[in-house]
């Protein structure tokens, strides 16, 4: 009995602080995020030398109440969770460390509190506090797509880098240094710029052969674009359609994970509670 109180405070703030069916937690949740966009807004500005002259005390100030705030809530949410280590060695755990810690390194380290800027990753909250589930469950989808078309992109890639290196040599070769290609890596960087389509115009071919084979290669500079994409896109429309052929009820809104029970009352990934609408 005497751990009753105890228990109570945590739980409550629990439902604050992780929960989004309650006034209190949808409150906690809006306010958060307000503070991150702000802090990001402070970020930003900082990096422009001529506003940071002006107002360096304000945002510096502003910058530190933002930080201890985070840390803060960084602590809460360790303590007010059965399991802490899920936590913290969640994606938005790892994301709430890093967007805490840049001001502290900034004692150490000149110009670590630029890396707050990585901040705006925490604004992925609000589809989890507006309850899109389904946008949720479109990136997972999107994630599994990726991972399953990860072996056929690394060859693809691997097959453009040699591609590369060949024609990057034949540039070197006709070209020269005369006319800008001072090297072969330096040729390799002119043709990867052509192949994707940058085309940043330091240096370009002034003989008829080499603009010839830069004419190829910017050809073939469309196709190296849409190959890595209609590779994502097929697997991503397999999952969409492994995921049609199953019986999908509800969605975790804390996680997006599909679940399979129609009587569960907790998802079995992450644990949250599933509360009915």
């Amino acid at each position: 009995m005497q751990n009753r109180p105890h228990k109570d405070w945590k739980a409550k703030l629990h439902e604050i602080i992780y929960g989004t069916h309650t006034p209190a937690g949808k409150l906690f949740d809006i306010v958060l995020l307000v503070v991150i966009l702000y802090s990001v807004i402070i970020v930003m500005l900082e990096s422009d030398s001529r506003f940071d002259v002006k107002y360096h005390g304000f945002l510096n100030i502003s910058e530190w109440i933002v930080t201890i705030l985070f840390t803060i809530e960084y602590i809460l949410r360790i303590i007010c969770i059965k399991t802490p280590r899920k936590y913290i060695f969640s994606f938005f755990g790892i994301i709430d460390l890093l967007s805490t810690i840049p001001k502290y390194l900034s004692f150490f380290i000149i110009g670590s509190q630029y890396v707050a800027a990585f901040r705006a990753l925490r604004l992925l909250r609000i589809f989890r506090i507006l309850k899109l589930v389904r946008f949720v469950g479109e990136s997972n989808n999107l994630i599994r797509a990726l991972k399953a078309s990860r072996a056929k992109i690394f060859v693809f890639v691997f097959f453009i880098l040699v591609l590369s290196v060949l024609l990057g040599t034949i540039m070197y070769l006709v070209e020269g240094p005369e006319h800008g290609f001072n090297s072969i890596p330096h040729s390799v960087y002119w043709t990867i710029v052509t192949l994707t389509t940058v085309g940043y115009g330091d240096i370009s071919p002034q003989t008829g052969l080499g603009q010839m084979i830069a004419t190829i290669i910017m050809i073939v500079g469309y196709g190296v674009i849409a190959v890595p994409t209609g590779i994502v896109s097929a697997e991503y429309a397999s999952s969409r359609r492994e995921e049609k052929g199953k019986k999908q009820d509800k969605a975790c809104a804390e996680c997006g994970t599909v679940i399979l029970r129609k009587d569960a009352h907790y998802c079995r990934v992450c644990g949250f509670r599933l509360i009915e609408d």
